[in-house]
């Protein structure tokens, strides 16, 4: 679904390509993103999901100027990601947490972890202080700011890690699958400190996962298969899909199909039902 030109972050025609090396030593062209048109709006919570391969995690290196298009355009807050001398820019206002938390934690203690950033963008001491108190209060950490981060769960480096970055003051996070790395209690726990970011601090949110459960949290869900953007939608229209998105080899939250089973069977269930609330809420309406 194409959006109109208003968003923070934009795609116009977007077509990423690179080499593939083959057995035989040769080099093969793979087309890995096809013509993304997409326009996410401040403040926004959006879920990107696809399987493996299909260009979601690529897409979010476009996001941050990690990746060039090799055709059409990347904006991000106005900012076309290919001027080389505006990067900084683009990296200061899109921040990213990846999937592993181990390969953004540097320091040995979380506070100085949190202050490299800021430090690397020429925040005064007096004010990188203060923002590293801010981040670690805002994912819920603060007790731990003079801990080791080697001794910390799976969980709680991965908000130090959204920590790092918060410090930096972005207006957006991109998150590649930050929970697919994490226990139960971790993926709970940061998926809050997101939800957190984003409706209480007005932080925009692109969070690229599989997880259906994550996604249903999200305001905007756009579905990508085989480098295109297949659906794109809120979490209620694209989850109501259920033989499109099996199709191309994804679920739906279980009590999703729970709910489109019992309506096979004859039960006057709503469509779009996608969390145990609502299911029990349905089934307290039935007569």
């Amino acid at each position: 679904m194409a959006e109109t030109n208003t968003g923070i972050v934009q795609t116009e025609g977007l077509l990423y390509e690179y080499q593939s090396l083959e057995n035989d030593g040769s080099t093969e062209a793979f087309t890995a993103l096809r013509g993304i048109d997409i326009s996410i709006d401040e403040g926004a919570f959006v879920a990107v999901l696809g399987h493996n391969g299909s260009g979601k995690s690529t897409l979010a290196k476009h996001l941050n100027a990690l990746l060039m298009p090799t055709d059409g355009v990347v904006r991000v807050f106005g900012i076309n990601t290919k001027e080389e001398g505006r990067l900084w820019d683009v990296r200061q206002n899109v921040g990213m947490v990846f999937q592993n938390p181990d390969n953004q934690i540097i320091a040995t203690v979380v506070e100085e972890d949190v202050a490299f950033g800021p430090e690397n963008l020429g925040v005064p001491t007096s004010e990188i202080q203060t923002r590293v108190t801010e981040a670690l209060e805002a994912v819920g950490m603060t007790e731990y700011i003079q801990h080791a981060p080697h001794f910390l769960s799976g969980g709680q480096k991965q908000r130090v890690a959204i920590a790092g970055v918060l410090a930096m003051k972005p207006k957006c996070i991109v998150l590649d699958e930050p929970t697919a790395m994490l226990d139960p209690v971790g993926r709970r726990d940061v998926m809050e400190t997101v939800k957190c970011l984003n409706r209480e601090e007005g932080i925009s949110v692109i969070l690229i996962t599989h997880y259906m459960d994550e996604a249903v949290q999200a305001d905007r869900v756009i579905v990508m298969e085989e480098g295109a953007v297949v659906m794109d939608g809120a979490p209620k229209e694209i989850f109501d899909r259920i033989d499109e998105l099996k199709a191309i080899g994804l679920d739906v939250p279980q009590v999703t199909e729970i709910a489109h089973r019992l309506r096979q069977k004859g039960a006057a269930l709503p469509a779009g039902i996608l969390t145990i609330e609502e299911m029990v809420g349905a089934l307290c309406q039935l007569k």
